[in-house]
């Protein structure tokens, strides 16, 4: 009887102790396969982990370590390291590098996420297990591998970009000589650069510059004069040279009174004498460099020149732009006809394209200096919109449409020195001389004066002596003459500012007639 119920509870004690091992085989599969994911997961955001948990431990510590280094070289570069970064930006040969660097950082990934999953996933998994852990890999392999490869494929849109614009290989009759990579600015205090607005419209001949400004730019402490010169400036000089033989009295050319200004020199004087400076990719722009510089008394060294027709594709490629208009701006119209339509005042006006090129060209009605006025608000704008995130969104189309957009003879290998040189003039001061109606008269302009304003805006007088016993207050900067003062530009967001009074006047004086309806 004893020897029963020993066996009797026996049986009652070994019967819980099996029943729970039978619970514990059916849940084991359950959590490998949880924990197989999660370490799959593990494995795509720290590269190793999954490794080192499948025991391949010296396998995962290399990997590991390659993946916080790599990380770590990013936040350098996002650092510390941005100016080297900037650099590379405008190298082809370092774009081609990253680009294809990146492509390898992408399938080096998705093949850790793959291999990690392969070692950690459950041998005995279920049809549905497998089907659900293999698509989780695909998913993560599809999520790393996205950014390296879109950043890849803007590493090559830059580098084309780069290579498209700024040419190696390209001739210059002005460029400067003494200036290299080593020694950008060969010792020179201040570097010139040339910008002109090209317009190749309907019914001309040839391009004409109709925008024209010079910045003078402090390679020191980034100080920057724009001075900006009217598309109606007649008598343009040379300096003593070949220019200056075949215009001794300044610009001039057969024809009608349009020919004779400054916006026609970059067709006419390649037209007349298509060898006078000799080999050249773009006999206009040096021409320009020359006559523009004898002007202002500067050494002009480089020139950019920006194809207003496609400030279209630009503004497009940043999704439009805002500005505030006082005036009724004219779409369209010449001297023989009326505009088709009118940009109405309004404030935060969103254009697109095509109305923007108007608000910047629209000169029915209009000054050359009103419109010089606008093409500068236009430019603002654009900077405005091209914010990082819609540069990012749009880059690919930014990059087609700069490559029609942009000409220049900035060499490739300077690329580097005028980006830090950017910087610099982001901490520097900005100011601008308007050569309008209220400083020269453009019809016959006395380039003597020119220069002197020029020199006085570049370089102010001294400080005239204090009288009746006056102190100069501490910081007191040196007084530029009345006529500098009067050409000092307002700044951008002064001058291209909303005025409610100005236009509200105008817009209850009503549109203007237009060629489907006259007042």
């Amino acid at each position: 009887m004893q020897h029963v119920e020993m066996e009797h509870d026996r049986r009652v004690h070994v019967r819980p102790a099996g029943h729970h091992r039978h619970r514990r085989r059916a849940l084991e599969p359950a959590d490998g396969f949880v924990r197989s994911l999660i370490l799959t997961t593990l494995g795509a955001v720290l590269p190793g982990i999954a490794f080192i948990a499948a025991g391949r431990r010296c396998l995962g510590a290399v990997t590991l370590l390659g993946a916080l280094t790599v990380a770590a070289g990013g936040v350098w570069l996002g650092t510390f390291g941005r100016r080297t970064a900037i650099h590379a930006l405008v190298s082809p040969a370092a774009l081609t590098r990253i680009g294809i660097g990146l492509i390898v950082l992408a399938l080096v990934w998705v093949i850790i996420i793959a291999a990690g999953y392969r070692m950690v996933r459950l041998t005995d998994a279920t049809g549905a297990q497998r089907v659900a852990g293999a698509l989780l890999a695909v998913l993560l392999c599809m999520l790393v591998a996205a950014p390296p490869a879109a950043a890849a494929r803007y590493a090559f849109v830059q580098r084309d970009l780069i290579t498209a614009v700024f040419a190696d290989g390209t001739k210059s009759a002005t460029r400067p000589k003494a200036m290299t990579r080593d020694n950008p600015w060969a010792g020179r205090g201040r570097v010139n650069l040339l910008l002109l607005g090209s317009d190749a419209g309907s019914g001309r001949a040839g391009t004409r510059t109709d925008s024209v400004v010079v910045a003078s730019i402090d390679t020191k402490t980034g100080d920057t004069v724009l001075f900006s010169l009217p598309r109606n400036l007649e008598g343009l000089p040379f300096p003593a040279g070949p220019l200056r033989d075949a215009y001794p009295n300044g610009y001039e050319a057969p024809g009608d009174e349009g020919e004779q200004l400054l916006n026609a020199v970059y067709h006419n004087v390649p037209a007349a004498h298509p060898d006078i400076l000799g080999p050249t990719d773009n006999l206009g722009a040096d021409v320009l460099k020359l006559g523009v510089g004898e002007a202002l008394g500067l050494k002009i060294d480089y020139y950019l020149m920006i194809n207003l027709e496609g400030f279209a594709e630009l503004v497009d490629a940043v999704g439009g732009i805002t500005v505030q208009i006082n005036e009724w701006i004219p779409i369209g119209g010449s001297e023989s006809s009326l505009p088709s339509s009118y940009l109405a005042p309004g404030p935060n006006q969103h254009l697109n394209g095509g109305t923007s090129l108007w608000y910047a060209r629209g000169r029915y009605g209009s000054t050359d200096y009103a419109r010089m006025k606008r093409q500068r608000c236009v430019i603002g704008s654009i900077i405005d919109a091209a914010d990082p995130v819609t540069v990012l969104k749009r880059y690919q189309q930014l990059a087609s449409a700069a490559k029609d957009l942009v000409r220049t003879d900035i060499p490739q290998n300077l690329l580097p020195a005028f980006v830090d040189l950017s910087m610099t003039i982001k901490k520097g001061a900005v100011s601008s001389l308007v050569f309008d109606n209220h400083q020269i008269n453009a019809a016959d302009p006395d380039y003597d004066l020119v220069r002197a304003k020029a020199a006085v805006a570049l370089k102010p007088p001294p400080a005239t002596e204090p009288t009746s016993g006056a102190t100069p207050g501490p910081g007191t900067r040196p007084t530029p003459s009345p006529e500098v003062i009067a050409g000092l530009a307002e700044g951008l967001d002064t001058s291209c500012a909303y005025d409610s009074v100005e236009a509200q006047k105008n817009k209850l004086q009503g549109q203007p007639p237009t060629r489907w309806r006259r007042r």
